[in-house]
């Protein structure tokens, strides 16, 4: 989480909720998403929202990181919790689905978001990837070639591309099946004996 100094479980609880609500709401009503209703949602006075995050462009920010660091947990527990190879799907989908409210959240922070937080969340998120990479190609469920940033990158490509159409989970799941069919081999994921070789002698 971004927020550094101990808490009492109550009040982790309550921050907890507030940058899930205000995720949520800033999606829903973009920047100027009323703060007391935030904090109503949540379960919480304004004074406690105010506490925590002194300024929207505070909320904004935690809610942002918290977002994209919720990225490299969920990636650690769907590899405790599936083979490699389903882990890594299952996770870029999750990824693709949470880009979009993600870049939402970017946008209406604008020049406001640091650079530290900006590298923060970049190693947060390549971090998870090459977890989740190395492991499936370890099991052998997924070519070895696969780099970690190429993923990462294409994930962004297939969450763009369900914005331009529904923008729901169904599309971005086809997308995907679509676009990881170039991963795999015979069905599976799993990396190739060899390199294909190609027939170039000249034709009769």
């Amino acid at each position: 989480m971004t927020q550094v100094r101990p808490m009492r479980a109550d009040a982790r609880r309550n921050y907890e909720r507030l940058l899930k609500v205000a995720a949520e709401a800033f999606a829903e009503h973009g920047e100027g998403a009323s703060l007391d209703d935030i904090a109503k949602r949540a379960g919480v006075g304004s004074g406690t929202l105010y506490r925590h995050f002194p300024t929207r462009q505070a909320l904004l920010e935690a809610a942002y990181l918290d977002r994209v660091e919720g990225f490299a947990r969920r990636a650690d527990e769907l590899a405790r919790e599936l083979p490699p190879g389903q882990a890594l799907g299952e996770w870029l989908y999750e990824l693709c689905v949470g880009t979009i409210e993600v870049r939402g959240l970017k946008t209406l922070l604008g020049s406001a978001m640091t650079d530290a937080a900006v590298t923060v969340c970049g190693t947060h998120v390549r971090g998870a990837a090459q977890r989740l990479v190395s492991a499936a190609q370890e099991s052998g469920s997924l070519r070895g070639d696969v780099e970690p940033v190429e993923l990462l990158r294409l994930a962004h490509g297939v969450a763009g591309a369900a914005e331009l159409g529904d923008g729901g989970g169904e599309s971005i799941r086809r997308y995907l099946t679509l676009l990881t069919e170039g991963l795999r081999v015979s069905g599976g994921w799993s990396r190739p004996a060899a390199e294909p070789q190609i027939d170039t002698a000249p034709r009769p």
